[in-house]
């Protein structure tokens, strides 16, 4: 490495320290409910159509200053509800030209999370990324590695991280509740079949061969970025891009992320040891119609190994112990963990999280609260971490081997295959012909 990109990473770390250390105390300008304009972020929005809208509304207690989205039509309501932001198409023009960018809010379709996310950290811009961080695991490894060199706070979009329910599992497993966890469930019963029955399901199963024209308002070079060159469709754009292989990572990518988090974070898991997945109308184009992917993890520190089940676009085996008539956990997916002495069940964002049988939830004495609890949403966890300098709790270290390891279900997916995983190595080694997906080639033009 040159020593003129240390002194660079060394400059930019530096930077976002001192931003985060200038911030004018608010009692300092004003009252307790004061918030002076030099406290807070000036955040711009990139891909603000759909989710970003969202992400938006709950940072509107600091400066949105600047939107960027590929198509004017789709995010005509988030420009119209920030009539002082400058308005862009490609983010990489509102970077150069928009110099008082504190922050990025990054909510664009999964392939174009890296590219954009690496280059607002290489210019100290503080990150929060939608889920999942990245579209393979070259990427996610890049990214935490950026975030460790350039010194920014970064936060990945599961909400669920900064909820009370991931804590109450973590604290209740520590306390050892259901004794050593050995065994979990966790799915998702959503799936893209019927073709188009929900927003973000496409009305087609295969890629299509018709070329519509681009509508005047999409810059669709832009909206491709590093994917393959293929012509525009409303098969993917816009909202129904996760099915495709080239695009989205599939259920694995938009819920699998947030329900394993609480497995993750609770029993501190690393890289995996093997992969096996089996799937439901597998082909070259879009994710299948349903897996169950069965991840091997060896021990850890105080914790067993782990055999982990994901159940894609089906419901896990619902446990004895479960009262009849009772929901496990949410109606669209959940966490079961099996514990020697017990069983534990919670939502897709491990929210609500209970002991079963009841009997047995209304005999435990719960332990003290000891993990620290977020005040307020997820995006505001981030927003705090920027202005004190400290770690988000769904930073770019974490969140990087959250996806990583979903992302391996999406690998395992594709080869119809046992896979083992060299995590050190980041490689395949029983079957080579599987690394093709753990770094996917970029289109001319395009780098990390």
């Amino acid at each position: 490495m040159s020593e003129q990109r240390i002194n660079r990473r060394h400059f930019l770390a530096a930077t976002a320290t001192a931003a985060a250390a200038t911030i004018v105390p608010r009692h300092v300008l004003g009252g307790s409910q004061h918030t002076p304009p030099s406290e807070k972020l000036n955040i711009a929005g990139i891909g603000v159509g759909g989710m970003g809208s969202s992400n938006l509304r709950e940072l509107e207690s600091e400066n949105i200053i600047a939107l960027c989205d590929v198509d004017h039509v789709y995010a005509a309501e988030t420009f119209k509800r920030y009539p002082q932001a400058k308005v862009y198409s490609d983010y990489r023009e509102m970077l150069d030209k928009e110099k008082g960018i504190d922050a990025v809010m990054i909510a664009t379709p999964d392939h174009t999370h890296a590219v954009i996310a690496i280059e607002a950290m290489r210019r100290g811009k503080h990150v929060y990324c939608q889920k999942p961080l990245t579209h393979d695991i070259y990427e996610a490894r890049m990214l935490a590695k950026a975030a460790r060199e350039t010194g920014v706070v970064t936060q990945m979009g599961i909400q669920g991280h900064s909820g009370e329910g991931v804590r109450l599992i973590s604290e209740w497993i520590q306390d050892g509740a259901i004794g050593e966890v050995r065994e979990v469930d966790a799915w998702c019963s959503l799936s893209y079949y019927p073709f188009g029955h929900a927003y973000w399901s496409s009305k087609w199963s295969r890629r299509p061969e018709d070329t519509p024209p681009v509508p005047a308002t999409l810059n669709w070079d832009l909206w491709l970025g590093p994917a393959p060159e293929r012509p525009y469709h409303p098969a993917y754009h816009p909202a129904v891009w996760r099915c495709w292989w080239d695009f989205g990572s599939g259920m694995m990518g938009d819920r699998g992320v947030h329900t394993l988090d609480p497995v993750v974070w609770a029993l501190k898991l690393g890289y995996p040891t093997s992969v096996e997945a089996t799937s439901l109308d597998l082909n070259p184009d879009t994710h299948p119609l349903g897996s169950i992917v069965t991840y091997q993890f060896p021990v850890r520190e105080g914790f067993p190994p782990l055999k982990l089940t994901w159940y894609d676009g089906l419901r896990a085996p619902r446990p004895a112990e479960l009262e009849d008539g009772r929901q496990m956990g949410h109606a669209e997916g959940g966490v079961l963990f099996k514990g020697t002495q017990g069983k534990l069940v919670g939502g897709v964002y491990g929210e609500s999280p209970r002991l079963i049988p009841e009997s047995r939830m209304k005999e435990y004495k719960l332990p003290p609260k000891t993990i620290p609890r977020v005040d307020g949403t997820h995006e505001q966890d981030w927003v705090r971490a920027c202005k004190s300098g400290q770690r988000a709790g769904a930073d770019f270290e974490y969140s990087a081997l959250l996806t990583e390891i979903c992302l391996l279900g999406n690998i395992a997916k594709r080869a119809d295959a046992r896979i083992e995983w060299d995590g050190p190595g980041m490689k395949v080694t029983n079957l080579p012909q599987a690394n093709q997906y753990v770094r996917t080639p970029y289109r001319e033009g395009w780098s990390l």
